[in-house]
């Protein structure tokens, strides 16, 4: 028995998995085994050289892990998803499927800081130069583009920025060379879906809004296809000519009887099987109870949130809110175009009193966790500047969105009087 649907509500609780085929258990069961009895050396053989897909181990796949990744393509409308160890992990994979030493991306500037610090130090010393524009005018992207950009890369609601990006625009750009736009959907997971803009690719941590209850990491690659490869072969070589890693398979050839799938499938049996960067099946487990309720509690940390905003936007302690349904022109349209009527459970604002304010603000929270993450049930702050971000460079904290005196707050699920009774006394303190 099979039950499709195009409604969020219904997708995370119903696709992928009906019952346990063995048990007709419901709960998906956590399939905790590192690897898999085969039939015959005629199955083995077969598994290992993509004639039937399968389990062999469970750092490429697990049948848990296949569940999850089932249900978040179906949320995401792509289809085939790779689960991995964290969304750094997903950042990583996503680009490192079509990028190697020697090409580059272009990247907006408006990123969450540890993928800034990845792209910036980490990839550059593999030799993939990232190019960062900013994304306020997309045609940035075009004048970044030489014969070696293999991909564009942005965050949907960029952290902590909060400036919603324009996906169609810059997807439009790309298609046009055989760029695919990889988008970071971590803080817009059930209010925007990047691939009904053109976008080609999802690489987004599970840890926030998916997991939303601050106990495991891991992230998610989706692959959405709709982007045609073959259009052009010379822009994306590592998908069109054989590949010395996998008996000289070229994907988009080798993986056609499977449908649109190259991208995601070398990604599995590739890079997933090469750095181990695979999630566990407990993991998964959780993320998947998580995702059951995603839509409900998006709602809720989407009104909440907008409220806190006004709240604070009215406060003679704060200097500015940075809050996309609080923003006015061009900034305002993308977030109404891309976030569906809700912003967003992330709310900015920055405080006159520099460093010295921020910290002092956070220090005198009680009821918000002063803690590094984002998306949990419960509500959280954090100095960026002084945590964060300050790895950066003051011109990239800058670049990125942070000041001395900028929290970012992650607002929880609470009763909203809570909320702001806690933000109140603690401004007060300031």
């Amino acid at each position: 028995m099979t039950f499709e649907s195009k409604n969020n509500e219904t997708i995370v609780l119903h696709a992928g998995h009906r019952s346990d085929p063995t048990t007709n258990a419901v709960a998906v069961p956590i399939y905790q085994t590192t690897s898999f009895q085969f039939d015959n050396t005629e199955h083995a053989s077969n598994l290992f050289a993509l004639k039937e897909l399968g389990n062999i181990y469970t750092r490429i796949m697990n049948p848990t892990n296949d569940v999850l990744e089932k249900r978040l393509a179906a949320l995401e409308g792509g289809v085939a998803a790779l689960a991995v160890s964290s969304g750094q992990s997903a950042s990583m994979i996503a680009v490192q499927n079509i990028a190697q030493s020697g090409d580059n991306i272009v990247s907006s500037t408006d990123l969450y800081g540890g993928t800034w610090n990845l792209f910036a130090n980490q990839l550059e010393q593999m030799g993939i130069e990232v190019r960062f524009v900013d994304p306020e005018h997309p045609e940035n992207f075009r004048n970044a583009i030489d014969d070696k950009t293999r991909a564009f890369y942005a965050e949907t609601l960029p952290n902590p920025k909060l400036r919603v990006f324009p996906i169609k625009e810059v997807a439009d750009i790309g298609r046009e060379f055989g760029i695919p736009l990889i988008m970071d959907n971590t803080a817009a997971h059930g209010i925007c879906k990047p691939f009904e803009h053109g976008a080609a690719i999802i690489a987004s941590s599970c840890t926030k809004y998916i997991g939303g209850h601050g106990n495991s990491i891991g992230g998610i690659v989706i692959d959405s296809g709709n982007f045609d490869w073959k259009a052009h072969p010379e822009r994306q070589p590592y998908l069109n000519q054989p590949d010395p890693s996998y008996h000289g398979a070229v994907w988009t050839e080798a993986t056609e009887p499977l449908g649109p799938v190259a991208y995601i499938i070398k990604a599995r049996v590739t890079l997933l099987r090469d750095s181990g960067q695979a999630t566990s099946p407990f993991n998964a487990f959780l993320f998947l109870q998580g995702l059951e309720t995603l839509p409900l509690r998006i709602e809720r940390h989407c009104s909440n949130a907008l409220e806190v905003a006004n709240f604070l936007k009215e406060h003679d302690k704060v200097s500015g809110v940075i809050y996309p349904g609080l923003m006015d022109g061009e900034f305002k349209k993308r977030a109404d175009t891309y976030l569906n009527g809700s912003y967003g459970g992330l709310v900015g604002f920055e405080l006159e009193g520099g460093l010295e304010a921020g910290q002092k603000f956070i220090n005198s929270l009680n009821m918000f966790y002063h803690v590094a993450n984002i998306g949990d049930s419960r509500s959280l702050a954090i100095h960026p500047a002084s945590t964060t971000h300050s790895q950066l460079s003051e011109d990239e904290q800058i670049a990125t969105g942070v000041t001395q005196g900028y929290v970012r707050l992650s607002i929880g699920i609470e009763h909203i009087d809570d909320i702001k009774e806690d933000l109140s006394q603690a401004l007060d303190s300031i």
